[in-house]
């Protein structure tokens, strides 16, 4: 696995940082929309220019302590950290509007660090308003590079230029670990704590925390050393209904976050355990349960319960979620971290029964004695089966003709019965002989 050099996309609010950043890597990643605030947590991703590739990080707008509430201070110190960390920093400007008092603000954060700088004037749609980015020069970064994020104008010049001044490419592992990397989602309805949870699995403040819902945008991850290897945390943005996504921004979050659900091994769901289980609850579940990947529940601030609340949100999940089968059922307070722990328990389980390779001998023998404790109808038997896959197991059975979908779901049931697979969703295939 190659460890690819950071570039921070940074500016004040509303310069078209998210635009430039899907500009940079040639398709609608980051979400824009033409009001300030709308990307607030450090969303890493990765690009490659001429060849050579590197983690670009979109950040939220940086606004002064004064001029923002506590969520919009929170937003500009991740976008702070972002720049302390990155190898290459593109301070962004609208060229159109000039050098304005933040901009200077964050011209003065920037030269505090020692990281190459290039500063971007963006929103020069054409050659003949190349002349106002002289005025910027006052910002003391050399000649600023115009471009038109969202014409794609002027961005090769600067792509060339931020490539020579990367750091050398170190290789620290084969690269085909990558392939190997779990992925974990934390989904949920808005504000039950999905960022809180995030940021104390990856044990870092990665992630936005505010008590204002909707605050994650975007799905955002990260990568941790665990006991079981490498694991991807993504953080989601909270689930709606779609009845109530009435605007666009709020749209392109849903659409991310189920994105995010379909390419996970496995989904932490988080309910806030003080509201109960929810019919959004059950949807979000039922949507997550139908991407094919094990479930654990997570049932977060139940340090707010009393003894006989606890009792009823149990009742409830059991009757509510009956459906998600033996879906570990774990009880926490992300805020403070009691019984965090116990989800790499659960985790490593999910993970191993996930990956399970059963011996066809063992496929054949569970069949074959279901079979004989309980016939298919019309005639119907499976000759033969196999294990096709993992991730999730997936079997194929031969059989001389169609099998009922009660008959499969019963020999499904079998399989995971005697190889103790839990949770894990099981793929069934039926191929005639």
């Amino acid at each position: 696995m190659t460890a690819l050099p950071t570039v921070a996309i940074v500016g004040r609010p509303n310069v078209g940082k998210s635009t430039l950043v899907n500009r940079i890597l040639g398709r609608q990643e980051a979400i824009v929309e033409e009001r300030p605030g709308v990307t607030r947590d450090r969303k890493e991703l990765s690009a490659e220019w001429q060849g050579r590739e590197f983690t670009l990080i979109d950040t939220g707008g940086w606004m002064a302590d004064q001029d923002g509430d506590a969520l919009d201070a929170k937003v500009s110190r991740q976008s702070e950290r972002a720049m302390q960390e990155a190898d290459v920093v593109l301070f962004v400007v609208d060229a159109k509007v000039g050098a304005t008092a933040d901009d200077q603000l964050v011209a003065d954060l920037v030269r505090r660090i020692d990281t190459p700088t290039f500063l971007v004037a963006n929103k020069v749609d054409s050659e003949q308003q190349a002349h106002v980015i002289w005025d910027l020069l006052t910002l003391g970064f050399g000649d600023p590079f115009p471009v038109s994020a969202l014409h794609g104008v002027g961005t090769a010049d600067m792509l060339d230029a931020i490539v020579t001044v990367l750091p050398p490419e170190e290789i620290e592992e084969d690269e085909d670990d990558a392939d190997r990397i779990f992925g974990v989602s934390i989904v949920g309805r808005p504000n039950v704590g999905k960022s809180t949870l995030f940021n104390r699995l990856i044990g870092d403040e990665r992630a936005v925390v505010h008590d204002r819902p909707g605050t994650t945008r975007d799905a955002i991850d990260t990568i941790v050393e665990t006991e079981n290897g490498p694991i991807r945390f993504i953080d989601t943005a909270g689930m709606r209904r779609k009845a109530k996504v009435d605007e666009e921004t709020e749209y392109y979050s849903l659409v991310r976050a189920l994105r995010a659900v379909d390419k996970s091994d496995v989904a932490f769901l988080v309910i806030d355990a003080t509201v109960g289980v929810t019919a959004q609850d059950q949807r979000l579940a039922e949507r997550v349960d139908a991407a094919g990947c094990p479930i654990v529940v997570l049932l977060n601030k139940w340090e707010l319960l009393s003894a006989e609340e606890r009792k009823d949100t149990m009742r409830a999940v059991e009757r509510k979620l009956h459906f998600l089968g033996e879906s570990p059922i774990i009880r926490i307070s992300a805020l403070t971290g009691k019984s965090v722990n116990k989800l790499w328990p659960a985790l490593h389980d999910a993970l191993a029964s996930y990956s399970t390779r059963i011996p066809t001998r063992k496929v054949n023998v569970v069949i074959r004695n279901a079979q004989a404790a309980q016939p298919a109808p019309a005639g119907g038997r499976v000759l033969y089966a196999t294990q096709g896959a993992t991730d999730p197991p997936t079997f194929t059975l031969f059989a001389n003709k169609e099998l009922p979908r009660t008959y499969l779901r019963y020999l499904e049931r079998s399989l995971r019965e005697a190889f103790d697979m839990g949770n894990t969703p099981i793929k069934i295939r039926v191929r005639r002989r």
